[in-house]
């Protein structure tokens, strides 16, 4: 089948959530399928992008948007058309025009588009297509409505309504629609949201591999240090976790990992806690780490950085926000706390206890090696696309 699919970022590096499901997607589905990928560029190009690329897409079409179109689009956005900020951020008229035009040369047999934010461009392109909402964006929009600055508040609560409004209205633009979580599917408001078909995202046992290595990470949290419920979770660790820890031992210490720190993660920094920035090969954190920490409070969607962990045989505490998506078993092959003191308590539980903390990581490994690969998740996408061809 010829394959279109349609992305809002070029999906290398793999730093963010969707780029790195877009990448396993287009790189199990080129097995069986012409991949023709249109991606929207915001941002600059890195430069071994399309060499990455290249061996699972039969062509490869970069748009680049420049920074006084995205301006002008928010500010349109904001006074006229109504449409979500993070929609009016990725669109542009010229750029439809070339979208289609791409997809037409090409005569794709089938469209897959990830997320809304980039699904204007096509919800009325003439072919069988599939949508892929990934998470709620409007939920996790309103869940920043409590931690956003007093003069944000009012912004935040318009691009959650708007959001939400959006997600019911394409709805029926598409033929097949998909998501990451049950969780997610119930958080978008539609009578047939129950149509919506459940695609988690999977982990490269092949690559997340436990070498043998020193451990000397205590406490790791790792992500893109840019993205606000990675921020708030980074400030949660470190202003109100690790200080009930060292009350009861000094010497514990925390690294943050991951690319883009914000001001606020890097203001984070001390004597007992690094924050690296971008780092080459995230595995060489994970293998040295005695205790993977990410407490999320906000956000939705499945938290790939809980399913690398345990990939790497890494012990992991987690909140119940972000297991709900995963589904992991408390206790079992995950440690789930409820606020600062659980979750102080349950780390030095792990750090003094090395056969507990083993014994997680080695049910966690099975958990996910069970439940969670790429090439089965993409097996349940593939099928949509040749249940909308039979149609």
């Amino acid at each position: 089948m010829k394959l279109g699919v349609l992305l809002s970022r070029v999906p290398y590096p793999l730093e963010k959530g969707d780029k790195l499901r877009a990448f396993h997607q287009i790189k199990e589905l080129s097995k069986n399928h012409e991949i023709y990928l249109c991606a929207i560029n915001t941002n600059q190009l890195h430069p071994k992008a399309i060499e990455k690329l290249t061996p699972y897409c039969k062509e490869i079409k970069i748009i680049k948007l420049s920074k006084w179109s995205i301006l002008l689009n928010l500010i349109y956005s904001l006074l006229f058309s109504g449409l979500p900020l993070q929609i009016a951020y990725f669109y542009n008229r010229r750029a439809k025009s070339k979208v289609w035009k791409f997809f037409n040369q090409n005569k794709i047999e089938h469209l897959y588009c990830q997320l809304i934010r980039i699904s204007e461009y096509v919800k009325s392109y003439p072919a069988p297509k599939t949508l892929d909402y990934m998470d709620a964006l409007s939920r996790g929009m309103e869940r920043r409505i409590e931690k956003a600055p007093f003069y944000l508040k009012p912004f935040v609560k318009i691009e959650g309504k708007r959001l939400k409004k959006y997600e019911h209205f394409i709805f029926s633009e598409f033929d097949n629609k998909t998501i990451i979580s049950e969780q997610d599917r119930e958080l978008i408001i539609h009578a047939d949201n129950n149509k919506i078909e459940i695609i988690p995202n999977g982990v490269d046992l092949d690559f997340f591999k436990k070498p043998k290595s020193d451990k000397s990470i205590d406490i790791l949290f790792t992500g893109n240090m840019s993205y606000p419920p990675n921020v708030l979770t980074a400030e949660f660790i470190c202003k109100e976790i690790l200080p009930l820890i060292h009350t009861k031992n000094k010497e514990i210490k925390v690294v943050i990992a991951g690319a883009n720190p914000s001001a606020r993660v890097q203001r984070l920094a001390s004597d007992s806690v690094e924050i690296t920035g971008w780092v080459d090969d995230i595995r060489s954190y994970y293998s040295k780490a005695k205790v993977f920490l990410a407490p999320m409070q906000i956000g939705t969607g499945l938290q790939n950085k809980l399913l690398e962990a345990m990939a790497m045989k890494v012990p992991c505490i987690t909140s119940e926000l972000a297991n709900n998506a995963l589904g992991a078993t408390n206790a079992e092959n995950i440690l789930i706390g409820k606020n600062a003191e659980e979750f102080a308590q349950l780390c030095l539980q792990l750090l003094s206890n090395r056969e507990n903390a083993n014994e997680i990581a080695d049910r966690g490994y099975a958990f996910v090696s069970q439940n969670y690969n790429w090439e089965s998740c993409t097996k349940k996408l593939e099928k949509l696309f040749f249940k909308s061809k039979e149609n």
